[in-house]
């Protein structure tokens, strides 16, 4: 500085303020900082001091977990029915190192484990309010209804089809009774439900090897427990020796013990009495995952719209901006209000009207 130059003088107003942050100086914390932000915790559950939901949305989400903890129960009592049944098939031990068992109970397995986990996620989500959970949920209901309408599809395009098959499938469950535990099992649950027994005539249990009255083993000319009319015979088991040379009797003798009739009619008639039950179960399936989208997709409307307010409130704390001008004020004077808030006075700057201080002062000449 030069002599005789004036040097600034600073108020006593401005003792003890800080000068405004540099753009190169590092970002300070601040005590809203520590505040948990609404949506941040990903696929897990809000923090404990995360924000509270209205009570409207509140209430979806646990519709949304009561609806969801039933069909969680179910597929976890598939999936243990399906692992009970395939351990005492022995199932899981040949598997062990080789490819998955060709198995029907596998598809309870795989089918329960779906169910249970889906659920287990729109549930979690839901009580949680887990975004991540509740997409991944409502992707998965959008891939079982998918998969169910092409089922649907199918089963109507193929339905005559199907029907003219049903002997043809019946005959070959009869020629591969005894080497197909999956076959047998079906089989007999429709002999012993439909009390028939064959496709045609009980005739028909001279295809397999094992019931042929040619064939040397001890099950000759004989027919299955589940051909029986009393299989039972009063007793606790079933006795597989009911039906003991039946194949060589005539049908007058036979009918006293096995069932002569043939399955292949009846199960034609059974389908066609209870197609329409069945579709008004896979119509009422389809309802009800309808409306757990439904749930879900309003839950997760909600949760975006309370994390965008609860984010731009944050924003505007952050800024510091106080609007505290009488009511009534124009607008320029609330900016300036907002202005003079945020950014402080220069040193040496003053309103009009306003005295600064008695300062001493300065008097310099430039003297040669």
């Amino acid at each position: 500085m030069g002599y005789g130059e004036r040097q600034p003088l600073l108020s006593q107003d401005t003792v003890g303020l800080q000068p405004p942050a540099s753009v190169d100086s590092p970002p300070t914390s601040s005590p809203r900082d520590t505040a948990p932000r609404a949506g941040t915790w990903g696929c897990g559950c809000s923090p404990p001091g995360a924000p509270t939901l209205p009570a409207g949305t509140t209430c979806v989400q646990y519709l949304t977990f009561l609806t969801n903890i039933p069909c969680s129960l179910l597929g976890l009592l598939g999936l243990a029915a399906g692992l009970w049944g395939l351990a005492v098939k022995g199932s899981l031990g040949s598997g062990v190192g080789g490819p998955l068992p060709a198995d029907l109970l596998l598809g309870l397995v795989l089918g329960g484990l779906a169910v249970s986990v889906v659920s287990l996620a729109g549930g979690l989500g839901a009580l949680c309010g887990s975004a991540c959970l509740l997409r991944c949920f409502s992707g998965s209901i959008l891939a079982f209804l998918g998969l169910e309408a092409l089922g649907a599809a199918l089963l109507v395009a193929l339905w005559g089809p199907l029907q003219d098959s049903l002997p043809h499938a019946l005959r070959e469950a009869i020629i591969h009774y005894e080497d197909n535990p999956d076959l047998r099992f079906l089989l007999d649950q429709v002999q012993w439900g439909l009390r028939c027994c064959g496709v045609a005539s009980y005739q028909d249990w001279q295809l397999n090897l094992y019931f042929n009255c040619s064939a040397p083993g001890p099950q000759a000319c004989s027919l299955p427990a589940s051909c029986c009319i009393n299989p039972w015979e009063d007793g606790a088991s079933v006795n597989d020796q009911c039906s003991l040379g039946a194949l060589g009797l005539g049908a007058a003798a036979a009918q006293r013990v096995v069932h002569l009739e043939g399955c292949g009619p009846l199960l034609g008639q059974w389908l066609h009495q209870n197609i329409c039950a069945a579709g008004a179960y896979g119509i009422l399936l389809v309802v009800a995952q309808g409306a757990e989208l439904l749930l879900a997709t309003w839950l997760l409307r909600a949760l975006t719209v309370h994390k965008g307010s609860t984010e731009g409130s944050r924003v505007g704390g952050h800024l510091g901006v106080s609007t505290g001008a009488p009511a009534g004020a124009s607008p320029s004077a609330n900016a300036a209000q907002a202005d003079s808030a945020t950014f402080p006075r220069s040193p040496g700057s003053w309103d009009k009207g306003s005295s600064p201080r008695a300062c001493p002062s300065l008097e310099g000449k430039d003297s040669e």
